[in-house]
Parts: structure tokens; C-alpha cells; sequence
């Protein structure tokens, strides 16, 4: 039968086929802009809906801390003046000459009201040095509730109380947050918190909308002893790069549910070379491939752009060329300013929205690199990945 067939006529079903499949494409991502914005209104909604909680449980606030940068000083005084009184603070650096002891010490001597310590020379389980140090982090400390944050996140006076409020539940598992970005001064640092602020929380506020989460975002987390005791602790995922999605994802499948807080936090991006941004962003990405790789792969519905560019070039009219760039860039600057703005709060998606096409175009470049090799670059090492584990090619002298 298909040998009947003139190669014209194949070549034909061929184009027409493509046709359906950029156009399919197209409407997918126009949908999943909907979506974005539906869910980001169900946050806001919730968020203002939500009423001081009296549940306030010990805490132990965990802090792996590698290096400084412009906002050190204040993201770790951040976590002096909570609105909070059962606290400790445990920081963790790998050596005493890291650059942040120096900081660290002078916070302890501010703020002698606190429970402040500071441990290093973490044992070694594996190549992720920030889980040897939370595995040390969390022998030492002294509560059961674990507050696990980033050394560059910054928070508000009433983090804690909001984010230790859901486990009052006793099906909550963890707890962790959005972020939204301080960029310093500079081109690619303030495309890497556009993209954070407007494309990938759309995508977290999605997931929780359609599935609910069963993952966790490295900048905050919070567990319990209990649960970490119940994934068989923390030295399995020390040789894994995507500790902060394995944490999230380990409670979920042991049956604890994993609550996306209300309470958004602020992380830095400091300014940054374009080999930087180009590393750092195909590190994020190939992690977010190599754990999640359906998911990863479902993300070329995300991509608007693309598949507004080429229906557009596939339209028989220009009326319709124009419609489809006229949907596009209405409903992803929709996207930008109810979640960017509405949910994030971002000053950067405020002051630079008009670059978002641009740093649109560049992330689907980094998609697409994504799935060239499993080497990631991490500061001054390299590895290659291998079920989700770290492999070292390439370590700093």
C-alpha cells in the first residue's frame, strides 16, 4: 500500500503532520499559561486568607554555608530577628578558612540572645558537601523540627511561624518555599531571576495545582528528625547533586505530604560572567532532567516561544501570523505579572519585564543543551552523572 504512495504525497502528509504538531504545541503552551495563572491566583488567594498560627514547636535552624557574597551580612542576620522564640541557629562550613567564618563569629557576638554555633569538617559521605554537612548539622541539633535553608537565602521576620505552622498536621512531611531573586547589578544575573521568578515558580504553582508536590526547593526546607529518620537519613542522597529534590521526594513516597508554604523566600544572584550563567543554568538543568526526566521532558509545552515563532511562520495569513505573537506575548506578560509580581513580589520582573522574551529565547537553548551530556559543572569541579550520582572528572586543585 505505502509503496503506491508518490514520495510527493509523503513529503506532503509529512509537512502536514509538522503543521498539526506546531499547532498543537502552540495552543499546549498557551494552556499551560492559563494554568499558571489560575494557580497563582488560587496562592494569592490562599496567602491572604491565612491567620497567625499558635503552633510554635523548638526549631533548629540548619545553614551549610560555602563562601560570602553581597547580601552574607543580611541574609544571615535574617535569621537573628524572627518572630520567634524557640529557636537555635546551627551554621556549617567546610573549613575554618572559609570566608564566611569571619561573618559568622561577628553575628554570634551581635546577638548574644540567640543560640548561635558554628561546626565544621563535616565526615565524608559523599561528593554533595552541602549533605555532609546537614547529616552534621543535624546530629548536633537540638530540636526535632529542622529548618534547612541555602547560606545566600534571606528571610522575613515571620518565617519560621509560617513555615513550621503546617506541621501541626501530622500528615505533613516537609514544608518548603518559593524564592524570588536580589539580583546584583549585571545582565545575566537579573535574567536568572526573571526566569526564577516568572517561568520556574509558574511551573512549581502548576505542579501543586494539578498533582501536588512530591518534591522540595533546595533554598528552604523543613522536616523533622523523625521524617529524615524515616528515609533512612540523610547519607544516602550525600553522592546525589539534587539533594534538595530527593529530600522532598524520599518524604513523599514514605507517605509524608509535602506542603508548599505560603511564606515566599529571597535569594541572591550575584553578578555573574556569561560562561557563569551559562554553567549554573545547564547545571540546574540537566539535575532537573537526570531526576525528573518525564517531567523534564513535559516541559516543552512550557516553551511558548518557540512554538509561537513557528506557528506564526506556519500561518496561512498574517492576520493569523499576528494573532498567534499577539496571544503569545499577552499571556506569558500575564504570567510574568501574576506571578512574578503578584506572587513573587520580584522587583526585577517589575523593573526588566521586557527582557523575558529574550531570556525565554536563551533557557529553550539550554533545554535543548541540556540533553547533550551528563557533566555538570559545581564551582571549580565537574562531574558526570550517573543514576542521579555526583562522579568527579575534574576536581580544584
Amino acid at each position: 500500500m505505502f509503496s503506491q504512495l508518490h514520495p510527493r504525497d509523503i513529503e506532503h502528509a509529512a509537512f502536514a503532520l509538522a503543521h498539526y504538531f506546531v499547532w498543537l504545541m502552540f495552543f499546549c503552551s498557551l494552556g499551560f499559561y492559563f494554568a499558571a495563572i489560575l494557580a497563582a491566583l488560587r496562592f494569592s488567594a490562599r496567602k491572604k486568607a491565612q491567620r497567625k498560627s499558635e503552633f510554635t514547636p523548638y526549631v533548629s535552624v540548619l545553614k551549610p554555608v560555602h563562601g560570602v557574597d553581597f547580601g552574607s551580612e543580611e541574609n544571615f542576620a535574617s535569621f537573628c530577628t524572627q518572630n520567634y522564640a524557640n529557636y537555635e541557629i546551627i551554621f556549617a562550613v567546610n573549613t575554618e578558612s572559609d570566608p564566611a567564618v569571619p561573618l559568622i563569629r561577628k553575628l554570634i557576638a551581635a546577638h548574644p540572645e540567640r543560640t548561635i554555633r558554628l561546626v565544621m569538617d563535616a565526615p565524608f559521605l559523599g561528593e554533595n558537601r552541602k549533605v555532609n554537612n546537614l547529616a552534621l548539622m543535624a546530629r548536633e541539633a537540638s530540636y526535632e523540627v529542622l529548618a534547612i535553608t541555602d547560606g545566600d537565602v534571606r528571610v522575613g521576620p515571620d518565617y519560621l511561624r509560617n513555615v513550621v505552622a503546617p506541621f501541626s498536621d501530622s500528615e505533613t512531611g516537609a514544608v518548603t518555599s518559593l524564592y524570588r531573586g536580589v539580583a546584583e547589578r549585571g545582565f545575566f544575573s537579573e535574567l536568572e531571576a526573571l526566569g526564577a521568578a516568572s517561568d520556574f515558580a509558574a511551573g512549581v504553582l502548576v505542579a501543586e495545582r494539578m498533582e501536588g508536590l512530591n518534591f522540595a526547593l533546595g533554598a528552604s526546607i523543613v522536616t523533622t528528625k523523625s521524617w529524615i529518620h524515616r528515609i533512612g537519613g540523610l547519607e544516602p542522597i550525600a553522592h546525589l547533586l539534587a539533594d534538595d529534590y530527593e529530600l522532598g521526594h524520599r518524604i513523599s513516597q514514605a507517605g509524608g505530604e509535602v506542603v508548599l508554604s505560603n511564606e515566599v523566600v529571597v535569594t541572591m544572584y550575584p553578578a555573574q560572567t556569561l560562561r557563569g550563567f551559562w554553567d549554573h543554568q545547564l547545571r540546574w538543568a540537566r539535575t532537573v532532567r537526570l531526576c525528573r526526566p518525564l517531567s523534564y521532558l513535559g516541559l516543552i509545552f512550557t516553551h511558548g516561544l518557540p512554538w509561537a515563532v513557528l506557528a506564526a511562520l506556519l500561518s496561512p495569513a498574517k492576520t493569523i501570523a499576528t494573532a498567534c505573537l499577539v496571544a503569545h506575548i499577552i499571556l506569558r506578560f500575564a504570567v510574568a505579572k501574576f506571578v512574578g509580581v503578584g506572587v513573587m513580589s520580584d522587583e526585577t520582573v517589575r523593573r526588566r519585564w521586557w527582557l523575558i522574551p529574550l531570556r525565554d529565547a536563551i533557557h529553550f537553548f539550554i533545554w535543548l543543551a541540556s540533553f547533550t551530556s551528563n557533566r555538570v559543572t559545581w564551582g571549580d569541579s565537574e562531574f558526570t552523572m550517573k543514576k542521579g550520582q555526583m562522579i568527579p572528572v575534574r576536581t580544584p586543585r
